[in-house]
């Protein structure tokens, strides 16, 4: 990986999913490389291999042991909220959304993320990470992948004004269908703390979500940060069909799930809503 990756957070971006490549092909209990090694094998500085080490430490899939390195941590368990012929509705979380863009630019996947995509390693994304403010206040850290085919001329101005899907769906023809998403808990590291204006270390829920298309094609892969201290997930659960009745599809900024095609079609697998919590 070059060092010259635009911007500093497409660096540790960068580096991050270089050293989650490296976990994925371990098992659990197995050394990485040190951070002077990997310093070498990325091309990138210490302190940018050293941030993205500790945002993993911190996330739980590496652990380091005094004297003797880094190691791989043990997998975690899985707990499904609902089983999947359950219905979803999604109500929009309080306050005014926006967005304020940190970067955007066109690159090549990449093993991971191709991966993820189901594309080479070489075709182009689309890479966006941006600040989410609620009332201006920022609220969370998103980091975009979309497949750069899909979305010729996506400009930076679509992701700050508006919804994003329905830029896909109105002017790229991309109707937005499922999502499968992931959370859990982690703290931030120094650089999002500074962006989320927080202690570093504090408390945040962590989202990865692969949105597919009607079609079942990957359209996006999303890993974003939540501020612990004002945002929480509060799930409604039901036992059969009549949870596709209750009305809770709205329009609106749906945080960890997008809007889009989900607010106006089927809905899909559990009843998740993000609240706002107010700020101590």
């Amino acid at each position: 990986m070059a060092d010259d990756v635009p911007g500093t957070v497409l660096k540790r971006e960068r580096a991050r999913d270089a050293v989650l490549e490296l976990i994925e092909s371990r098992r659990p209990g197995d050394a990485i490389p040190s951070e002077r090694a990997l310093c070498t094998l990325l091309g990138v500085s210490r302190p940018t291999v050293r941030a993205a080490i500790d945002e993993l430490v911190a996330a739980g899939l590496l652990v380091r042991e005094h004297g003797r390195g880094m190691f791989v941590a043990p997998e975690k368990i899985t707990q499904e909220l609902v089983s999947a012929d359950l219905a979803l509705g999604v109500p929009q979380a309080a306050g005014a959304w926006s967005s304020r863009l940190l970067e955007f630019t066109t690159l090549q996947a990449g093993a991971r993320v191709g991966r993820k995509l189901r594309m080479s390693p070489a075709e182009d994304i689309v890479y966006v990470a941006r600040l989410r403010l609620v009332d201006g206040a920022p609220m969370a850290i998103e980091h975009l992948h979309i497949r750069a085919a899909l979305v010729p001329g996506l400009s930076a101005q679509e992701l700050e004004n508006g919804d994003l899907y329905e830029h896909l769906r109105d002017t790229h023809h991309v109707h937005v269908h499922e999502a499968v998403q992931a959370i859990e808990p982690t703290v931030v590291t120094r650089a999002e703390a500074q962006l989320l204006e927080v202690p570093e270390l504090s408390p945040a829920l962590l989202f990865e979500r692969l949105t597919s298309d009607t079609g079942g094609r990957p359209v996006e892969y999303v890993h974003s940060l939540y501020r612990g201290d004002r945002y929480r997930i509060v799930s409604r659960l039901a036992l059969g069909p009549a949870a596709a009745a209750t009305g809770l599809v709205r329009d609106g900024h749906h945080p960890g799930i997008p809007p889009g095609d989900f607010a106006h079609g089927d809905p899909i697998t559990s009843s998740t809503r993000g609240d706002i919590q107010s700020g101590s």
